[in-house]
């Protein structure tokens, strides 16, 4: 009697290990396909980290959108009178860019305008590379030097140097980037190229801009590294640019355009100087304080 009630035992058991072992294995098996597409969708256009404000993923969103409906690039595109694709140019340094006028699409900062007007609501990046990387709507601007650690999905990245930024693209998280890369091909996530000419990033703030804001005038005035006529240039702005000031100070007298000032303002987003002359306004602008260094 003991024997068979052991023997019983024994066959329960194996057959509770069974039921166990099959039941493990059931959802094991659905939650694989799950696994699977996760990591899928991780590969592709969104964002693929933490951390990007609403705006930024709707910045995103819009940019990817694009990208799944196979897009084009398009040398020019995305610059009309409101955000979207356009028809291009042919770029006269670049023989692939000979069918760009018969593609509607977006050139890099084209792209750019249409993501972030889409995640604002308005066109707050209307420009090139350069105007979009020296927004005045800055929340935070990162060196080639940080690399990518600090920062998140949404945020821009530009190539070139200080006086010529010629590519900017809309950073994902993990080493992945959206961007209008060239002529001949369609919008694409690529992973970021840190060498070359990469110069920095900057994190785009989609809401109220804080701060002393001024309008430049003329055309082809310099910024500069230090307020002097002798310091080294940083960017000219293309024509009247609208900037953000932190403060002022006396330094260098400047005659020019038939004025003369020396007053001398430093602009945070640019990381630069300009003569108050080139500013709208008195030659000491009011409500700007003075600066400490």
């Amino acid at each position: 009697m003991r024997d068979r009630t052991g023997l019983i035992g024994v066959i329960i058991g194996l057959l509770t290990l069974l039921t166990w072992a099959f039941t493990s294995s059931a959802v094991a098996a659905e939650r694989a396909p799950a696994t699977i597409a996760d990591a899928r969708a991780d590969e592709g256009c969104a964002a693929l980290a933490p951390g990007a404000s609403p705006a930024a993923e709707q910045a995103i969103a819009a940019a990817c959108s694009q990208v799944a409906a196979g897009v084009w690039y398009t040398w020019g595109g995305g610059h009309g009178p409101r955000p979207g694709a356009t028809y291009g140019h042919v770029d006269p340094t670049d023989p692939a860019s000979e069918h760009d006028p018969e593609r509607r699409g977006f050139d890099c900062s084209g792209l750019v305008r249409y993501a972030y007007a889409q995640a604002a609501g308005s066109d707050i990046l209307n420009g090139d590379a350069s105007a979009q990387y020296y927004t005045l709507r800055a929340a935070a601007r990162f060196t080639a030097a940080q690399g990518l650690a600090p920062l998140l999905p949404g945020d821009l990245l530009a190539w070139g140097t200080s006086q010529d930024l010629h590519h900017i693209a809309i950073y994902l998280g993990a080493g992945k980037m959206v961007e209008a890369r060239q002529s001949g091909t369609k919008l694409m996530v690529s992973d970021v190229r840190l060498g070359g000419d990469y110069f920095g990033a900057v994190r785009v703030n989609t809401g109220a801009v804080t701060g002393h804001v001024f309008s430049t005038w003329g055309t082809g005035v310099w910024t500069k590294a230090q307020p002097s006529t002798h310091a080294a240039r940083v960017y000219a702005f293309p024509g009247p640019t609208t900037v953000r000031i932190e403060c002022q100070k006396h330094a260098e007298l400047v005659t020019a355009d038939g004025y003369t000032n020396d007053a001398w303002s430093y602009l945070p987003d640019y990381r630069a100087w300009v003569t108050n002359i080139y500013i709208r306004g008195p030659a000491w602008l009011d409500g700007v304080p003075t600066c400490t260094t």
